[in-house]
């Protein structure tokens, strides 16, 4: 079977006039190189129809127009807002628990999240973990944060470095004075949570009134952030990098601007003991306008990526693709009461159509679209 190019097409028309005996047209129908059966099913090719074999040719049974637009490669997610992972928060001093707050209590810097015998446990903000005793004479990132944090609640007559100077030890001894706490100048291990910003409680494990000891845990925190989780395969890792824009669909239908904040790597066991567990890619988006979900502590909602933008290009339905004997594809040009077919190279698919560049391609031309 020969496939047309634009050259055999014009000398299939030339045949068409040449006359064999009784009068009936020589030479035969153009065909279509046909697509692969699996190539067809997931792009929608079809196949050119066979030009008829009487005076007139045969046109396309349908047809399409070339527009210009912009193209976007979009996918729609399912995920879940809320306050994003959650902490585990262990006591590291021993007693009784006097005071524990609700879930859902949010913190600022120098509130007292819970108390043990009395006494507060209180926030600060840092990044490092409280891991020792704080006193005079030690040096390092939590000292540099302990400071900057009692310089930010208002006291003052120190340095603020990465040395605990006996400067450090007097603004300490204020602070618990103001706290009731004795006024030691060193800071125990256990009496500062550090957390990046403000927290949220998200559930509490200790009991009022109970016991509780080093490593025990008290209860579990979030930021007060909201933020959307979404899942996503490995072969959809190009939709989700960190800062690409997305747009957010929350359950009144209401539509937020959203960013990608995080992206990581999660892996999941499977539910069959004997399975393989599964490798996904996870990533936490934050809300443009966090005012837009508020009253909504967990909810789904509905996210759409969008992997790449073409701005105006040319683009015709995807359907109306043929392959081409020499390699590649093309489309069936309609001119008149006759079609040619022209070389064509695609760009992005998207939305059931393809961008398409090529001689004589031009916006508003008529391209048949084959069965």
């Amino acid at each position: 079977m020969t496939v047309p190019t634009e050259e055999t097409a014009t000398g299939v028309r030339a045949k068409r006039r040449k006359k064999g005996r009784g009068g009936k047209l020589i030479g035969a129908g153009v065909a279509v190189l046909a697509v692969g059966a699996a190539t067809a099913a997931t792009l929608g090719f079809g196949f050119a129809p066979e030009k008829a074999a009487d005076n007139q040719q045969q046109l396309p049974p349908t047809t399409a127009k070339v527009t210009k637009q912009t193209l976007n490669d979009t996918q729609n997610v399912s995920g879940d807002l809320g306050y994003g992972d959650s902490t585990a928060l262990a006591a590291r001093m021993q007693g009784t628990v006097t005071s524990l707050p609700y879930a859902s209590s949010v913190f600022q810097r120098g509130n007292a999240v819970y108390k043990v015998n009395n006494t507060p446990v209180v926030l600060m903000y840092g990044t490092v973990p409280a891991y020792r005793e704080l006193k005079v004479g030690d040096e390092g990132a939590d000292v540099k944060q302990l400071e900057q944090n009692l310089k930010a609640l208002g006291y003052s007559g120190f340095t603020v470095d990465s040395k605990y100077t006996s400067d450090t030890a007097d603004a300490v001894k204020d602070w618990q004075e103001d706290l009731g706490l004795d006024e030691t100048g060193r800071v125990e291990l256990g009496r500062v949570l550090f957390a990046p910003g403000a927290i949220r409680v998200d559930s509490v494990k200790a009991s009022l009134g109970g016991e509780i000891g080093p490593g025990q845990e008290v209860l579990s925190y979030t930021g007060t952030s909201r933020v959307v989780t979404v899942q996503l395969g490995i072969g959809d890792q190009r939709l989700a990098k960190k800062g690409t824009a997305v747009s957010i669909q929350l359950p009144d239908g209401k539509k937020v601007d959203g960013t990608v904040q995080r992206v990581y790597t999660v892996i999941e066991a499977s539910d069959d003991p004997n399975g393989d567990a599964e490798t996904k890619i996870e990533a936490q988006l934050t809300l443009k306008d966090a005012k837009a979900a508020a009253g909504l502590d967990v909810a789904s909602v509905e996210v759409v990526f969008t992997a790449a933008e073409h701005k105006d290009v040319l683009t015709v339905p995807v359907a109306a693709l043929v392959a081409l004997s020499e390699g590649g594809y093309g489309v069936e040009i309609v001119d008149g009461a006759g079609t040619h077919y022209v070389k064509v190279e695609t760009g992005l698919f998207a939305g059931g159509r393809v961008e398409v560049t090529g001689d004589g391609i031009a916006e508003g031309i008529t391209v048949g679209m084959p069965k």
